[in-house]
Formats: structure tokens, C-alpha cells, sequence
């Protein structure tokens, strides 16, 4: 099968959700026995040039200036695509529609839409056209009104508000064309199906690929310490971040607890928060969260906004590190409140809830143990390769 590939960038290296669930898929999809040409963006960073091929995958990645966000805004095309649009991608694209051998074309993310015109387009009067998937990463037009509702300046409100309606009509356009939509966790599908009840939509849950320890006791010798690892880059995730340390940092600081936040974000922002916590550490960016995960006890997901599948999660799960959540923030796994993990309703209860148990040993390892043994078989790439392949081939 040859197959099309549109995602917005290059994703590797691979150091947030958005570019591992890409960058798996794409490696799923080409290991299951696709062959694949992939038309994405050049990123910083990465080792790949245009024309660039690695067994099953070619590499079309188009280097182009980034585009500001307010660029957008007297675009038809919403930030998320408009960002990932330029005069050489859509050069690119339109030869690469005039190959004939098409088997199938995968539409990676609203990024993806701004190639929609172009191939529907291609595609309109012709005898046969190739399978399409759209592979939707958030339910996307709930996620943008949720962000522009908890905007407090009323301009920023409504210019994300225009953002959520060209979200919505874009990915409306996208389930218009496609074959199969897939969504990310099942409460996503559940939403699409509201709007589209007589549409294919599968759930697509990320697989897993880092390590994973076979056994881990959380013992007295760890410090008091529980962790949030993310990357804090997207407002929806600063927001989250801001209102849980306000409530967590005197409670922790109170109790002799430590809280470490492991991610990127801009210094000013972490600058900013440096100078107003106690108990709280801020790294920063870091080469890898292993070591930050082995000296601590607990694992947060304060995540009130932001919708998805949270990846890290998986990260918690596989390294044994016991989980405490706000409830409805961990979407697409199978785990259960108080036995694989501990939910809260709030970010004050969530706090209190971590420093209750942070000496309980024996909780904690329970809590690691059930989660390690719901999720071990659950979440490998090679199953979300061969589905993915199906679906193009029905």
C-alpha cells in the first residue's frame, strides 16, 4: 500500500503529545508494511532533509518561515493549519497529488486541513480516489471553546472564538470528506458522534515506546516528593499549572513536601513563578524526566483543560509511578479510582489528596502495581500500525 501522509512537522525528536502520537503512527503504519511519503514542515533540531527516505517512509519536510499566530486571523484557515500552510508545501502537495498510485491518504491532525481544498479539489471529477483517514489528536472544536472561554481579556476572548468557529468548520469540512475519522479516547468519539452519528469513527489511543520497569518499591530513602512532568508551552497547559500550584505550594510547603515541575516553558514564565513558590521547583527544559521520575513518590495530572489523551500518563504508568489526577484529566486508560488511581474534584483536593498519601507506602506501591498491570498489554504501536493499515485497505 502506498499512502500520503500529511502531519504538520517533522516530529522528531519526539518531546511532547502532538509530535509522539505523530511520530508512532507514522512509524507504526510504515513497520506494518505501508509504504509512506510524509509531507510535514522542517523542524530545528531534527536530522532529516527533504527527500530524505528510512525504510517504508520518504520525508518531504518543507523548510519555511514559521507563521505568526496573528497571521491568522484574516485567514479562513484557523491558527492550527494556517501555521503549517506555505506557497512550497502546497507546490509540493499538488505534485505529489499528480502521481497516480495513491492507495491512501492520512490526514494527521487539524494541522493536516490546509491541505484539504487542494486534494478535494484534485480528487472531485475523478473515476477513483484513494481511501482518506482523518486522525483527529483532540475533539478540536470543543477543546478551542473551552480555551477561549477561560480567556479574561475580552479582546483575546473573541479572537479565540473566531479560532473555535474555523476550528469547528474546519474540522467539519474534514469528516465531510474522509472515510474513517479516528479520535484519540473514547470520551472524544462520544462528542464526535453528537454531530456526526452515521460517521466511521474509530478510537486511536497512543501506544507506548519508552521504558518500562518491571518492578519498582517506592521506599522510605525517596524524598517527599511528587511530580508533574509536561510541557507548558500551550496556554491551556500554563493555565492548568498556575491555578494547581497556587493551591498546592503552601499546602506542600506546610506539610515538608516537595513538588518538582518538569517541562519546557518560556524562562519568563518560569521566571516569574521561581519568585513566588516555596516548596515548588521549576526545571525547565531537561534531556530526559527518567531521573526526575526516580526520586519522587508520586506522579500529578492537574489538568482541568486541555481535553485529549495525556501521554505522560503513559509515562507514569510503565516507569510504576503511582498517579493522582484531577478527575476527567485522564481520558483512554483503563484505570479505576482508588484501585490503579486516586481522583480528585479539585485542585485543592487534589494537593491535600497527594500529601494524605505521600507516606503511605504500601498505597502507593498498590497503586503503581494495579495500574502497570492494567495498562502492560494495552497500549503497543504495532496494534495501532496494523489497524491503521486495515483502514485504509477496507
Amino acid at each position: 500500500m502506498r499512502c500520503l501522509w500529511v502531519t504538520f512537522t517533522d516530529p522528531d525528536p519526539r518531546h511532547n503529545g502532538e509530535l509522539i502520537y505523530s511520530g508512532g503512527l507514522i512509524d507504526a503504519v510504515a513497520g506494518a508494511g505501508a509504504k509512506l511519503d510524509v509531507l510535514a514542515s522542517a523542524r530545528a533540531g531534527s536530522p532529516r532533509t527533504y527527500g530524505d527516505g528510512e525504510g517504508n517512509v520518504r520525508w518531504w519536510v518543507v523548510d519555511h518561515p514559521p507563521r505568526p499566530a496573528w497571521a491568522s486571523v484574516a485567514s479562513t484557515l484557523p491558527y492550527l493549519a494556517h501555521r503549517a500552510e506555505s506557497p512550497a508545501k502546497v507546490r509540493k502537495l499538488r505534485e505529489m497529488l499528480a502521481q497516480p498510485s495513491w492507495d491512501g491518504i492520512v490526514f494527521d491532525g487539524i494541522s493536516a486541513g490546509w491541505a484539504l481544498d487542494a486534494i478535494r479539489g484534485h480528487y472531485r471529477n475523478a473515476a477513483r480516489r484513494p481511501r482518506m483517514v482523518y486522525i483527529s489528536h483532540n475533539h478540536e472544536a470543543s477543546l478551542r471553546r473551552q480555551i477561549a472561554a477561560i480567556q479574561t481579556n475580552p479582546i483575546m476572548r473573541q479572537v479565540r472564538l473566531w479560532e473555535a468557529y474555523k476550528v469547528a468548520r474546519l474540522e467539519r469540512a474534514l469528516f465531510d470528506t474522509v472515510d474513517v475519522v479516528t479520535a484519540i479516547t473514547p470520551y472524544d468519539r462520544d462528542l464526535y458522534l453528537e454531530d456526526f452519528p452515521g460517521k466511521r469513527i474509530d478510537v486511536l489511543t497512543p501506544g507506548y515506546g519508552g521504558r518500562s520497569q518491571l518492578n519498582r518499591s517506592i521506599t522510605g530513602s525517596l524524598p517527599r516528593r511528587a511530580i508533574i512532568v509536561g510541557s507548558y508551552d500551550w496556554i491551556a497547559k500554563r493555565i492548568n499549572l498556575e491555578e494547581f500550584v497556587k493551591a498546592a505550594d503552601p499546602l506542600f510547603a506546610a506539610a515538608g513536601a516537595q513538588l518538582d515541575v518538569v517541562g519546557s516553558a518560556e524562562e519568563s514564565f518560569l521566571e516569574q513563578w521561581r519568585g513566588r513558590v516555596t516548596a515548588t521547583r521549576f526545571t525547565g527544559r531537561v534531556k530526559g524526566v527518567d531521573p526526575y521520575m526516580e526520586q519522587a513518590r508520586v506522579a500529578i495530572v492537574p489538568e482541568q483543560h486541555g481535553g485529549g489523551f495525556k501521554l505522560k500518563v503513559l509515562d507514569y504508568v510503565f516507569n510504576r509511578m503511582p498517579i493522582l489526577a484531577l478527575a476527567g484529566s485522564v481520558a483512554g486508560v483503563p484505570l479505576r479510582h482508588e484501585e490503579s488511581i486516586m481522583l480528585y474534584s479539585s485542585y485543592e483536593e487534589l494537593a491535600r489528596g497527594v500529601l494524605k498519601v505521600i507516606d503511605d507506602l504500601d498505597r502507593l506501591n498498590h497503586l503503581h502495581d494495579r495500574a502497570f498491570a492494567e495498562c502492560q498489554d494495552k497500549f503497543d504501536w504495532q496494534s495501532r500500525g496494523e489497524f491503521l493499515l486495515s483502514a485504509l485497505a477496507a
